[in-house]
């Protein structure tokens, strides 16, 4: 009879690293363009006036 386990501890972690690497590219972004805003899901309101 087979036994399956899941490493509970190792999920966690790779969920942290997903969630880090996606903050750590936003944040990449807004460094290399130099602004604050670089699309809609940053400030939607402060975009539209942007744009106008």
């Amino acid at each position: 009879m087979s036994t399956i386990n899941t490493n509970v501890g190792a999920l966690k972690a790779q969920n942290a690293l997903t969630v880090n690497a996606r903050s750590m590219s936003a944040s990449m972004e807004q460094l290399s363009t130099g602004t604050r805003i670089n699309s809609a899901k940053d400030d939607a309101a402060g975009l539209a006036i942007g744009q106008n």
